[in-house]
């Protein structure tokens, strides 16, 4: 079987990338051994933002007492959410099927590996494509001590059979964040260990603290600096050993572990194609292209950015270079990200720290809380925080952080501007709607 483009993983970017070529008119193929759609639509973006919706209802009925309803009611049952969920996953792979047989790509339902530079054993046939596009994605990473098989990754958490009713979650990062702040929500006595001083790493420091402020709102215990030693099954429960600032013994119904992400290449027998890794992840240039000239890897599998929208722009990046001679590649500094947690952040561009590490002291942070007004009525209202990070002598904005209700949607609306040189007093000049929140952004002083 010969093709112009063989694609390694039906995730986001594999697909991205085998559409963008088929539409160019080349011969593609996809392997793909799971469900398409990879970890975003299966184990991931889609199934957890349900859950982050479900949850939502819960904050809602709360909320709705302060505002004059006084029937308010009701219990969430995981076993009506749970199929539900899953009936809409099932749809978006069906959706994907679809596409694939309309633009003719095949679709290779087998694990893949290299038998050398452009040939690709695919279950029992070996594959020979122009050019080939690794997109194998990534996997939960699992920490080695006693009992560590006792803990979930990520992709077990859809499938539970029943909502915890103390639940524990090794790492503070965004994964974990989101599935305690879900399950709290949901009435679950949730306690988050983390081996850093604050949650979030990586993202604006003042965003990471405004989210933990939130956590005794939440009822969710925070241990920071602090690390689980061991694991062991006590009759329906299981017993955590945390050394660190916080040592003690925990108990939980369920323990997840969410330390990290690592590329699926256990089967691909990397070294019979040529190419390199460093640090675990395949060495590509600016092109996504590897130490093989036909062999690219995009996604989460080259250690850029692990988000689904930048592994879809790397895909058809690639197949521009490929399939166009247009050697292209994507901008990364005003690519947002965000976290479902509660309240919700968003962030595009530096953080501060990042703004003084390119520019110096040539840096200025602006920062301004408020009360939304669907907030006013509460009794423990929700505070929403805003933080602009700006080139003191231009008055560009350089890095834009939100933290509160509807923070992702009211960010992204101001990339384009962002990119093009915003500045502060461009921003403050700008007359918004009245009363919303999104008007407080242009108020920022």
């Amino acid at each position: 079987m010969t093709y112009d483009i063989l694609v390694l993983g039906g995730g986001s970017g594999g697909l991205a990338a085998a559409k963008a070529a088929a539409k160019h008119g080349a011969k593609v193929a996809i392997a793909e051994p799971k469900a398409l759609g990879g970890t975003c639509v299966n184990r991931g973006c889609v199934p957890k933002k349900l859950m982050v919706y479900a949850a939502d209802f819960a904050k809602q009925q709360q909320e709705a007492k302060a505002y004059g309803w006084k029937e308010v009611g009701g219990s969430f049952e995981w076993e009506t959410f749970k199929p539900a969920m899953h009936d809409r996953i099932q749809t978006l792979r069906q959706i994907q099927e679809k596409s694939l047989r309309e633009l003719n790509i095949d679709l290779l339902p087998h694990s893949a590996s290299f038998v050398g530079p452009n040939t690709v054993q695919v279950g029992d046939r070996q594959v020979e494509a122009t050019n080939i596009i690794i997109a194998v994605g990534g996997r939960p990473v699992m920490l080695d001590f006693p009992g560590a098989d006792l803990a979930l990754t990520s992709k077990d958490m859809f499938q539970l059979e029943k909502l915890p009713q103390r639940f524990a979650v090794i790492g503070g990062g965004y994964i974990g964040v989101e599935f305690g702040h879900f399950l709290a929500q949901m009435g679950s006595q949730v306690t988050i260990v983390d081996k850093n001083p604050h949650i979030l790493d990586g993202f604006e420091e003042d965003l990471r603290i405004f989210v933990e402020e939130n956590f005794d709102r939440l009822g969710i215990t925070f241990l920071p600096e602090t690390s689980c030693e061991e694991i062991k099954k006590q009759k329906e429960s299981l017993t955590m050993t945390l050394t660190g600032k916080c040592a003690q013994t925990l108990s939980a119904d369920t323990v997840l572990m969410a330390v990290g992400r690592a590329p699926n290449f256990d089967q691909l027998n990397i070294e019979k194609a040529g190419i390199e890794l460093k640090d675990g992840q395949l060495t590509v240039d600016e092109h996504y292209r590897t130490a093989q000239p036909s062999i690219f890897a995009i996604g989460d599998c080259i250690g850029r950015l692990p988000l689904t929208p930048v592994a879809i722009a790397e895909g058809e990046a690639v197949v521009k270079t490929i399939c166009q001679k247009q050697p292209s590649q994507v901008a990364y500094q005003w690519i947002p990200s965000a976290v479902f947690s509660a309240p919700p952040v968003a962030t595009v561009g530096w953080s501060e720290s990042e703004a003084r590490e390119h520019l110096g002291d040539d840096v200025e942070a602006i920062a301004n809380s408020f009360t939304p007004l669907d907030q006013s009525l509460q009794q423990f209202s929700q505070e929403f925080l805003i933080k602009a990070v700006l080139q003191k002598s231009s008055g560009k904005i350089v890095g834009l952080h939100f933290a509160g209700n509807e923070a992702p949607e009211l960010l992204q609306g101001i990339i384009p501007a962002l990119k093009n040189g915003l500045t502060h007093d461009e921003l403050i000049a700008t007359i918004g709607i009245h009363p919303t929140s999104a008007e407080e952004i242009f108020g920022l002083a």
